[in-house]
């Protein structure tokens, strides 16, 4: 049995086939809004992090891409200098912030994102244990599991909103409904746990219970519109693109990013329009059938 949870999850993206509508169709309107905010797709660019080890100025130029592209754009780890740089562009970025030990460092993280511009903040709960059984330690930095009440106090210690990254259960989107988050990252961190569950197959249960009490976000081997299209379907509110645009920033900068969520989104808008969907809210889940053969 293969339990490369990425492999797992392109079979399953692969696995969902899509019905036609034509009759009355009308060429799609991608626009979405986001805390107020309108973009362009509901491509937006995922929380990758240490882009300048592989492009010059490569988180900003993300960011710069993301922008021309009207699209949101998020950041992982990096530095004051970093995130001002990327909101510098005038992106919406969004700060991703891991769960570091001390609960000190996250407060500082929330304080510069702040003041950079950030559009919104966030925390990546998966990164709290490693794959050995022990607690996680990244780029140096220990790691730690956050409790309700921590993630609680994270929330209220800012006016932007907080999002959480890392869900993969009912269970987990529940709680942070309960504490008062703004929107949820569904995503295995790109394999992070080998077997997990491939994030489109759970992504209709948390649809269910979260209903529209705060938006959803779906990452994980997402490499196109039809991609994209499936996780809307089944309950995205946006989708996060982290792979497939690296090569087109390292080959191309921000043009590069800009074009490859463009062609992305031409592809969502084509499956639209090929599904009869004439707006985000337009697109359905019926459409939707699981191979079986």
């Amino acid at each position: 049995m293969d339990c490369d949870s990425n492999k797992i999850t392109r079979d399953y993206f692969d696995s969902l086939l899509l019905e036609m509508r034509h009759i009355d169709s009308v060429m799609p309107d991608t626009k979405v809004t986001l805390f107020g905010q309108e973009f362009s797709t509901p491509v937006a660019t995922a929380a990758l992090s240490h882009l300048n080890n592989t492009a010059p100025d490569g988180m900003a130029n993300m960011a710069l891409g993301a922008k021309m592209a009207g699209a949101l754009c998020f950041s992982g780890m990096g530095g004051k200098d970093e995130i001002k740089a990327m909101c510098d562009t005038g992106a919406k970025v969004i700060k991703i912030i891991k769960p570091h030990k001390d609960n000190a460092a996250v407060i500082s993280k929330i304080r510069e994102a702040e003041e950079a511009g950030a559009f919104a903040l966030g925390m990546d709960i998966d990164h709290a244990f490693s794959s050995t059984g022990d607690y996680d330690v990244v780029t140096g930095l220990p790691m730690r599991p956050k409790s309700s009440d921590e993630l609680r106090s994270f929330i209220e210690s800012t006016k932007l909103p907080f999002i959480i990254k890392g869900v993969l259960s009912v269970k987990d989107a529940l709680k942070c409904l309960e504490i008062g988050v703004s929107g949820i990252i569904v995503s295995h961190h790109h394999g992070i746990m080998p077997s997990a569950v491939p994030p489109l197959m759970v992504l209709p249960e948390i649809r269910k219970v979260i209903g529209d009490k705060m938006p959803i976000f779906v990452d994980c081997c997402i490499e196109n519109g039809m991609d994209a299209f499936k996780a809307l379907a089944l309950g995205a509110d946006m989708v996060c693109v982290g792979r497939a645009i690296m090569d087109p920033l390292r080959e191309n900068g921000a043009q590069g990013v800009c074009d490859k969520i463009t062609a992305i989104t031409g592809e969502l808008r084509s499956t639209m329009a090929r599904t009869g969907a004439s707006k985000l809210n337009d697109i359905d889940g019926s459409v939707i059938h699981k191979r079986d053969f």
